[in-house]
């Protein structure tokens, strides 16, 4: 049985603020195959990260696909304006969209992938009716807001319940996690059934960034 792919998705919220153009052309030389972006808003998240200014500057230098991930109310205001950015994958809240069903369409019509993001206390099973529209579910392994937290150990199992939802309902949709994932964590997730690995931390604050990517990427 040939060895399923694993994608490796840095978080820039994890980079370097004073340089970011060094840490994203460093995602440019590794073998990442996106680069995750966290937009917090300080509503739906107790934290505020970035928005659009950082967004369309990192969009003119990074040579990855952009998975952005909306950790903010009323996401689907920003669809238009997500897809002008060149995005690849908008992920939004299930927990944020009322008419969930109306913004992953609208996500598509815009040309982009569309991702639902579940937090942590969100059980897989309230996906069962749109998992077959989605390209991918992003299960939050912390609780969304900030960077660094210890990893909850809940998320194992909750990987394998999506992976049988999926695979029983004929879904293409990728399992995408993020939140404490390292050296530890990562072969586990991978083994739950994972297929896209967010990794902030681990990777940014690494003295050889490129080859911890390596390494998640060979979990």
């Amino acid at each position: 049985m040939d060895k399923r792919k694993i994608f490796v998705s840095p978080s820039l919220l994890a980079a370097d603020f004073t340089n970011l153009k060094k840490d994203i052309e460093m995602i440019n030389h590794s073998n990442a195959d996106w680069l995750h972006l966290d937009v917090m808003d300080g509503v739906f998240v107790p934290n505020i990260s970035f928005g659009f200014p950082v967004l369309e500057a990192v969009a003119r230098i990074c040579k990855k696909p952009l998975d952005v991930h909306y950790m903010i109310v009323n996401p689907e205001k920003f669809i238009a304006r997500t897809a002008k950015l060149g995005a690849m994958m908008m992920n939004v809240h299930y927990e944020a969209c009322t008419h969930l069903h109306r913004t992953v369409q609208e996500i598509h019509d815009a040309g982009m992938k569309a991702g639902v993001t579940l937090n942590p206390s969100t059980p897989v099973s309230v996906l069962e009716d749109i998992i077959g529209d989605v390209d991918m579910v992003l299960l939050m392994s912390v609780n969304p807001g900030f960077g660094g937290q210890k990893f909850i150990e809940n998320t194992i199992g909750k990987v394998k319940r999506l992976r049988q939802m999926i695979t029983s309902s004929g879904s293409k949709a990728l399992i995408e996690v993020d939140g404490g994932v390292q050296e530890e964590t990562a072969p586990r997730l991978v083994a739950a059934g994972v297929d896209v690995l967010v990794s902030g931390s681990y990777v940014f604050k690494a003295d050889k960034p490129e080859d911890i990517i390596d390494q998640l990427k060979n979990c």
